[in-house]
C-alpha cells in the first residue's frame, strides 16, 4: 500500500507523521490509458530484443498485464528499470495515471537507448574475441596440417640448407668450421617455432654474413696518397708527411699488422677527415663509430648469447657492414672513453689495439676467434692526459696543431664556402667574399683553433645574402667586411690582452688547451701584515698549484739574492690569481711566469711590453722544457704578441715550425730564470 506524508508530528526522541494511505481508484481505465498500457507493453517488447538479462520477468509481466490495476503495474515495470532513484520516486509520487504511464514510456526509451550503447559495446568485443579465436583455431589448424603433410619439416629443412650453402661459400677456419657443424645439427633438432631456434639461426646468420678472410686489395701508392691528402685538406705538411712515412712502411713491410694511429688535436682540425683520407689512399672501406661516453665494455665485446636481445661487439658488427676483413676503423673521441659498474670499455680495447693479441680477438656473442690484425686502426682524440697509459702506448701519436689565421682564411676560400654554396644551391661565382671579409670572419667570430664554428660562420652569411637575393631580386653578391658585421652582429671576440700598459706583478704566459693555444695571464698582489703568507685561485690544479709554490719559494731566495735589502715578502701576504676563474688550468708549464709575477710584484717593476712565455721552473732556478710549442706561438701571434721566452730546450722544437708562423716573432731562450730575467727587463 501507498502512503502519503501530511505534517510532521514529533522530531525527538524518534520521528512521528501524520499520514494518508493512497488508494488506486477501482474503475476502469478509459481507452486512453489502455493505449498507453499497450504502449509500455510495446516499449518493454523492444527493449527485450536489445536486453535479454530480465526477460523471464518482463514477460511475466507482459502476459499478466493487469488493466484494472494500471498503477500497480506500472510500478512493477518501473522495478525493472535501472533507472535513478529520483526518477523512481518522483514517478511513486505521480498520482495521475495517464502522467504516469507517460513519464514510464520516457524512462522506457531511455533504458532502450543505453541497451542499444550495452549491445554495441558488447558485440564490438564479441568480435575481437571471435576474431583472435578464429586465427588461433586457423593455426593450430595449419599447424597440424603441416605436421600431417610433413610441411614444416620441410621448412625447417629448407631454411637450414639456404644458411649451410651460405655458411659452405665462405672461407671459414677451423675454430669456425666446428662450431658450425655443431650449431647447424642442434637447429635441425629444434621446433621451428621456439625461441632457441631463432637465436640459433641469428647466430649461424651472423658468422655467414661476416668476411672472415675476404680482404679488399689495397692500392700501395704514395704519390696518390700524398695527392689524396692534399686535395682534401689544407697546411698541415708535417701531419701529412707523418701519414705518408706511416704508410710508406706499410708498404715496404707488405703488412698492416700492428698499426695503429692516434690523431690528437682540437676540436674541428680535421681528424676524422683524415681518416677518412688514410681510407681512401689505400682503397679500404671506411668504419667510423664514437667511443666518448661509453661505459658498457659489452659495447666493444659484445654480450652473451644467453641474454635476451644479445648483440654482438661494434667491431663484429662493423665488419658485417664493411663486408671485408681488412677495413680502416676510426674509434672516435677515445680520450673520452668512460667507466662504470659494468665495465671498462678501454680494458676491453686493450685487446683490440694489441697487435700481439687481435690476430685472436674474442668477441663475447661470437665466441669464435677473429683476426683483426689486417684492420688499420685509427683513433682521435683531443688530449692525451685522459687516456689510460697502457692504451697510450700501443698507438703511434700524430699531432694536429690548430690553425693559424692565414691558413684559415685560405680554408674558407678554397674548401668551405665552395661547399657550403653547393650546399645552397650556387654557383661559385654568384656568391664571393673578399679577402678582408674572411679574415675579419676568423679573426672576431671564429678564433677557434679548427674550422667547424668558421663553416657555421660562412654557412650563416650565405643563408642571409640567399634571403636578400630572393627579396631584391638580384643575381650575385660580393660579401666585404661590412656586411660581416651586417649579418653577423658585433664582433664577438675582443682582444685577449687584458692591460693597454705594464703593471708591476703581471706576466703573460702561454698555454696549451684541448682547444688550442691559449694566452694566460698570471697577476700577484701582496697584502700588508705582519708576517709572510701566500695563497693561490683561479681554479689552479694540483700541478699548477705545486709550480705555484716552487715559484714562490724560488724568487723569495732570488730576490734575497739580488735586492738583500728588500724584505717585502717578510711583510705581506702575497695572492696570486690566474684570470678566468671559472676555467680549470693544470700544468708545470707557468712556472717561469708566475715567477715572473712574483718578482715583478717584489721589486715593484713592470715586465716589458710584448712578451709572453712557457717554461716550467725548477726549485734552483732550471728552466725546462715543455710541450704545444706550435699551439702557443699561433696563440701568441693571434694577440699581436711578437716576443716570446721558450726553454732552450724547446729550441729545435721552434725551428722546425714552418717559416709563416716563425715569422715576425723574437724568441728568447732560456737555460735559467736568470736568462728570463734579462730579457723580462
Amino acid at each position: 500500500d501507498e502512503i502519503q506524508k501530511k505534517q510532521e508530528i514529533q522530531h525527538e526522541p524518534f520521528l512521528r507523521w501524520e499520514v494518508e494511505p493512497h488508494y488506486e481508484p477501482k474503475s476502469k481505465p478509459d481507452t486512453d490509458l489502455k493505449a498507453y498500457m499497450l504502449a509500455i507493453s510495446s516499449e518493454l517488447r523492444e527493449l527485450l530484443k536489445l536486453n535479454p538479462f530480465f526477460k523471464e520477468q518482463v514477460n511475466m509481466v507482459v502476459s499478466q498485464l493487469n488493466y484494472d490495476a494500471p498503477g500497480y503495474t506500472m510500478d512493477v515495470i518501473a522495478n525493472l528499470l535501472s533507472a535513478d532513484g529520483k526518477d523512481l520516486q518522483s514517478l511513486l509520487e505521480t498520482y495521475d495515471l495517464m502522467k504516469r504511464a507517460n513519464k514510464l514510456i520516457g524512462m522506457i526509451k531511455e533504458e532502450f537507448e543505453i541497451a542499444k550503447i550495452q549491445k554495441k559495446i558488447q558485440d564490438e568485443i564479441n568480435n575481437k574475441v571471435n576474431e583472435q579465436q578464429k586465427e588461433f583455431f586457423l593455426r593450430e589448424q595449419l599447424k597440424a596440417i603441416k605436421k600431417e603433410l610433413g610441411i614444416e619439416k620441410e621448412d625447417k629443412e629448407s631454411e637450414v640448407e639456404k644458411l649451410e650453402q651460405k655458411l659452405a661459400s665462405k672461407d671459414l677456419p677451423d675454430d669456425a668450421l666446428k662450431v658450425v657443424k655443431e650449431e647447424l645439427n642442434k637447429l635441425r633438432t629444434l621446433n621451428i617455432q621456439s625461441p632457441e631456434f631463432n637465436v640459433t639461426r641469428s647466430y649461424l646468420e651472423l658468422i655467414a654474413d661476416l668476411p672472415w678472410n675476404h680482404n679488399s686489395e689495397d692500392t700501395l701508392d704514395v704519390k696518390k696518397a700524398r695527392q689524396i691528402l692534399d686535395q682534401d685538406h689544407y697546411g698541415l705538411d708535417d701531419v701529412k708527411d707523418n701519414i705518408l712515412e706511416f704508410l710508406a712502411s706499410i708498404i715496404k713491410r707488405g703488412k698492416i699488422a700492428g698499426s695503429i694511429i692516434c690523431l690528437v688535436g682540437p676540436p674541428g682540425v680535421g681528424k676524422t677527415s683524415i681518416g677518412k683520407s688514410i681510407a681512401e689512399a689505400l682503397n679500404r672501406k671506411f668504419f667510423r663509430f664514437s667511443v666518448g661516453g661509453m661505459v658498457d665494455e659489452a659495447e666493444i665485446k659484445g654480450h652473451r648469447r644467453t641474454y635476451i636481445g644479445a648483440m654482438p661487439g661494434k667491431l663484429i658488427q662493423a665488419l658485417k657492414r664493411v663486408e671485408v676483413s681488412n677495413p680502416v676503423i676510426m674509434l672516435d673521441e677515445i680520450d673520452k672513453i668512460g667507466t662504470s659498474f659494468r665495465g671498462d670499455p678501454a680494458s676491453a680495447l686493450l685487446e683490440v689495439l694489441d697487435p700481439e693479441q687481435n690476430s685472436s680477438y674474442l668477441d663475447h656473442y661470437l665466441d669464435i676467434p677473429y683476426n683483426l690484425s689486417n684492420v688499420l686502426f685509427v683513433t682521435t682524440a683531443n688530449q692525451l692526459d685522459t687516456i689510460p697509459g697502457p692504451l697510450l702506448d700501443r698507438m703511434e701519436i700524430i699531432r694536429l696543431p690548430g690553425y693559424i689565421l692565414q691558413e684559415k682564411v685560405e680554408i674558407a676560400r678554397n674548401y668551405l664556402v665552395p661547399k657550403q654554396l653547393r650546399e645552397h644551391g650556387f654557383a661559385e661565382d654568384e656568391i664571393s667574399f673578399t679577402d678582408e671579409a674572411l679574415s675579419y670572419i676568423v679573426d672576431q667570430y671564429a678564433r677557434e683553433a679548427g674550422v667547424r664554428n668558421l663553416e657555421k660562420q660562412v654557412r650563416k652569411i650565405i643563408r642571409k645574402v640567399n634571403l636578400k637575393l630572393a627579396e631584391e631580386q638580384d643575381i650575385k653578391f660580393e660579401v666585404d667586411k661590412t656586411d660581416v658585421e651586417t649579418f653577423l652582429g658585433k664582433p664577438i671576440f675582443n682582444t685577449e690582452l687584458l692591460y693597454n700598459k705594464d703593471v708591476a706583478g703581471v706576466a703573460l704566459g702561454l698555454a696549451y688547451t684541448s682547444m688550442g693555444g691559449a694566452t694566460l695571464y698570471i697577476e700577484a698582489t701582496g697584502i700588508p701584515a705582519n708576517g709572510s703568507g701566500f695563497k693561490q685561485t683561479g681554479q689552479l690544479g694540483k700541478v699548477m698549484q705545486e709550480s705555484s709554490e716552487i715559484a714562490y719559494s724560488f724568487i723569495r731566495s732570488k730576490v734575497k739574492i739580488n735586492h738583500p735589502e728588500n724584505d717585502y715578502f717578510n711583510k705581506h701576504t702575497v695572492h696570486l690569481h690566474v684570470p678566468s676563474g671559472a676555467t680549470p688550468k693544470d700544468g708545470p708549464s707557468a712556472g717561469i711566469t708566475m715567477a715572473l709575477s712574483l718578482y715583478s710584484l717584489a721589486t715593484n717593476q713592470s715586465i716589458r711590453d710584448n712578451l709572453a712565455m712557457t717554461g716550467e721552473l725548477t726549485l734552483t732556478g732550471k728552466v725546462l722544457p715543455i710541450g704545444g710549442v706550435r699551439e702557443k706561438t699561433i696563440a701568441a701571434r693571434r694577440v699581436g704578441i711578437h716576443n716570446l721566452i721558450l726553454p732552450i730546450d724547446n729550441q729545435r722544437d721552434f725551428e722546425e715550425l714552418p717559416a709563416y708562423i716563425k715569422e715576425g716573432i723574437n724568441v728568447h731562450y732560456a737555460n735559467y730564470f736568470d736568462d728570463v730575467l734579462k730579457v723580462a727587463y
